[in-house]
């Protein structure tokens, strides 16, 4: 596969987007440049400095270790320009500024090397405009690229030719931005806002006046269009004190500035929103400024009030009648909707009317297929379903009619009609937008496939559009064994996946006896065993409400022969004589920790957060976490001259006692749950393709498993050293009586009990320590509350 080196990158612009683009460049291993002016006092690269600085602050954190800011080089535009020489992509990121641009474009010009590509990162400025200021070289390989805010969690990039631009360049481009950046990609058209923030902007200026129109609060709004909606679970304005409303109050102005009632009839629409106005005039920016649509005062929520330009008590939620609405089949749903008598439901018509009949009347000015549209609101704006989509599951020309009828009725947006391709043509014949030969493009009046690069045949399963009747995991490949809990299957006859099907893949002693099953299969028959169920999370850990009921019928034995077997199934992992691969996206938590780090070899998405955590629910780990603790660091220690164990475990124990969880597989790396020769894969949808490539490796390089070896403890002695820092964090009033019980055991565990120090274990052993611990905590009162609480309201409880 050829593709497009990048060796170097430069980011010019310091700013919020330029400094957090360059901490991910650094997340994912690419060396950086971030460039700005030069300070005016002291050290040249002052500017630069100062934003890096602030990237160690931001909640949350663009990188995913805070010290690797160290690693983004430092530069300025007086001193430094030469350097862009060294540049395989240069990336221009500063203020939304027409002129700033073009009068930077004219500087950098001549230092930019003759085969690099140069994309200005601009949420809605016309990128052929911003190309008339480059020589005629430069301009085939300039293109706009647009990350969205924050860059690192943000999935959506979308890519902006000009008349001028090479295709390959494109197409260069979106493969280092899919692969090496781990991003969805979606080509847009050159106008105003492109297609997300056109579209998903619209949508919210819809929202806000249709509050209006129905006499709605904030918070019910906010209730009703979260994830009762499918879209993100902040809502309509809770997103907009996110994204902040001075950064909304740009994107509309551009939309005002560059559109006319000419070019858009939903143009009378595009006005600044009353409520937008005052808060902007009031400095209320929203998160940035702790004050927006919501302002929060200690743990009291506050939703601003127009009327009285004052803030009142939040927490109102929406009419159950209608969550229940939402929950119908599509059809039926907005059906419902469409025909309800209460205000809040004419406002969910409403709000999915006018996005369907904005979308519809722009698609073919600003993206080429449907398909570009749904994917952009979905990965730029946390829907579930893009327009295009729920539309088309509700039935398209039924929709499409009621749509027309409230066109006529003079209750949408526009009077513009639908366009004609929504009632004629292969769309009405198809039932809509999506089909398995691809999506529409109004220009062709064609469907058509999604653009395959070389990098995309390492996306085996790549998120797809309903219509598509893409295959889907759950039933692709070649089953070999099914139950409830566990499917055991196979793309290519060479290496054997295990995906785990319980809610939140948790891990039930079924999954187990799954897990053990797939493990045998594998030595028998396949070069490697990977562990991937497909989405997120990896797993949650033990299945606690499954135990329960063995629990009261039998008693703690259940729960000690539950242990036992998962423990077993661990060591069984360990020491199987295939490679078994753990594929970990999203939480790996408690028990799916210790799946991860009893595997040969973890290949983790880069938003991956692991962690034992058990002792949120009052229990220890109980599978062999901190087995594998306590031998990790006899292993370390074994390969230095120190003598004292106790170091080498302290890290280990304070993430398990405190429950700490890695916020990105580059931090869980840190804490000890990923091993250095670990792979990190920047995008989710490559991880199936690197997990099998990786066993079949392993299993061709001769894969053997690790002896059996017995290692040291650290003993009573090093116990009685941690017990004493706990001794004192709970006479501090740092921790409770019950934490300081349950830290006292895990340190018993990874010391190995009432031994001496440097005294051989086995993991059976120290396993059989876990067991004992955790079947006490089982019975004790205040854990049983921290289990009920986490299984009532699914946030710990603390006594």
């Amino acid at each position: 596969m050829n593709r497009f080196p990048v060796r170097k990158v430069a980011v010019l612009g310091a700013g919020v987007m330029g400094a957090q683009i360059a901490a991910h460049l650094v997340n994912v291993k690419v060396p950086v440049l971030l460039f700005d002016l030069a300070a005016k006092e002291g050290p040249k690269n002052g500017v630069v400095s100062k934003a890096v600085d602030g990237l160690k602050k931001l909640k949350p954190s663009p990188l995913g270790v805070a010290d690797d800011a160290v690693l983004i080089g430092q530069a300025n535009y007086d001193e430094h320009l030469e350097q862009l020489r060294e540049c395989d992509l240069v990336i221009e990121a500063i203020a939304e500024r027409m002129d700033w641009k073009l009068d930077l474009y004219k500087k950098i010009a001549p230092f930019v090397a003759p085969h690099a590509i140069l994309a200005s990162n601009t949420s809605g400025l016309s990128i052929t405009k911003l190309s008339e200021a480059l020589p005629e070289a430069l301009k085939p390989r300039f293109c706009g690229i647009h990350f969205f805010n924050p860059p690192r969690y943000m999935y959506l990039v979308e890519l902006i030719g000009t008349p001028s631009t090479d295709a390959r360049i494109l197409d260069d481009l979106e493969s280092f931005v899919t692969s090496a950046l781990g991003k969805g990609v979606v080509r847009a058209k050159d106008t105003p806002n492109f297609i997300a923030n056109r579209v998903g902007i619209a949508g919210m200026l819809s929202t806000m006046r249709e509050v209006e129109k129905f006499g709605l609060t904030y918070d019910v709004v906010d209730d009703l269009t979260g994830k009762k909606m499918g879209r993100a679970s902040s809502g309509t304005f809770r997103t907009a004190d996110i994204v902040g409303l001075d950064t909304m109050a740009h994107v509309i102005k551009t939309l005002q500035d560059t559109l006319s009632a000419e070019t858009d009839p939903f143009y009378p629409s595009f006005a600044t929103p009353e409520v937008l106005k005052v808060l902007l005039e009031k400095g209320n920016l929203g998160q940035k400024t702790k004050a927006g649509f919501y302002r929060k005062v200690g743990r009291e929520v506050y939703r601003f009030e127009l009327e009285s330009g004052d803030y009142v008590p939040a927490g109102e939620k929406g009419d159950e009648v209608y969550a229940r609405m939402l929950q119908r089949p599509p059809a039926e749903r907005l059906k419902l909707l469409r025909e309800s008598k209460g205000a809040q439901g004419q406002f969910l018509w409403a709000i999915l009317r006018n996005s369907f009949h904005y979308a519809a009347v722009h698609l073919s000015t600003i993206a080429e297929t449907a398909r570009d549209v749904d994917f952009a609101l979905r990965w730029g704006f946390g829907m579930k379903q893009g327009p295009f989509e729920a539309w088309q599951e509700a039935g398209w020309l039924q929709v499409a009619q009621w749509i027309q009828e409230d066109i006529a009725a003079g209750k949408a947006l526009s009077n513009a009609p639908l366009p004609e391709w929504v009632f004629k043509g292969p769309v009405a014949e198809a039932g809509g937008v999506h089909t398995p030969e691809g999506s529409f493009n109004p220009t062709t009046g064609k469907f058509e496939p999604r653009r395959l690069l070389p990098v995309h045949a390492r996306q085996l399963f790549p998120e797809n559009v309903s219509g598509t009747k893409a295959a889907s995991f759950k039933t692709a490949g070649t089953t070999v064994h099914e139950d409830d809990g566990i499917r055991l299957w196979t793309l290519d006859d060479e290496v054997l996946i295990a995906s785990i099907k319980s809610k939140m893949h948790a891990i039930s002693p079924e999954v187990a006896e799954g897990l053990q099953q797939g493990i045998e299969l594998a030595e028998q028959k396949y070069q490697g065993l990977v562990i991937w169920s497909g989405d997120d999370p990896f797993s949650v850990g033990a299945d606690l409400q499954a135990l329960m009921p063995a629990f009261i019928a039998v008693g703690v034995s259940a729960i000690d022969d539950a242990e036992q077997f998962l423990q077993q199934t661990m060591l069984r992992m360990r020491y199987a004589n295939v490679p078994v691969i753990a594929a970990i996206r999203g939480m790996a938590l408690g028990g799916g920790c210790e799946i991860a780090v009893h595997a040969s070899k973890r290949v983790a998405a880069m938003e991956s957060y692991i962690g034992l955590v058990e002792v949120g629910v009052g229990l220890v780990p109980g599978a062999g976490g901190l087995t594998y603790i306590a031998r990790r660091a006899a292993e370390q220690q074994a390969r230095t001259t120190h003598k004292d164990l106790l170091p080498f475990l302290t890290e280990g124990f304070t993430a398990a006692a405190m429950a700490k969880v890695g916020t990105s597989a580059l931090e869980s790396r840190k804490l000890g749950y990923l091993l250095d020769d670990d792979v990190i894969v920047p995008n989710k949808d490559e991880l199936l393709y690197v997990a099998i490539e990786e066993a079949k490796a392993m299993f061709t390089a001769g894969w053997r498993p690790p002896h059996r070896r017995q290692f040291a403890v650290a003993g009573r002695n090093g116990k009685a050293t941690i017990q004493g820092q706990l001794v004192n964090m709970r006479d501090g009033g740092f921790i409770s009586q019950h934490d300081f019980h349950i830290a006292s055991l895990i340190a018993n565990v990874l010391t190995g009990g009432d031994v001496d120090g440097g005294t051989l274990v086995t993991e059976e052993y120290l396993m059989a320590l876990e067991r004992k611990a955790f079947c006490e905590l089982v019975t004790h009162p205040k854990t049983q509350d921290r289990i009920m609480a986490m299984l009532s309201t699914g946030k710990p409880l603390r006594n």
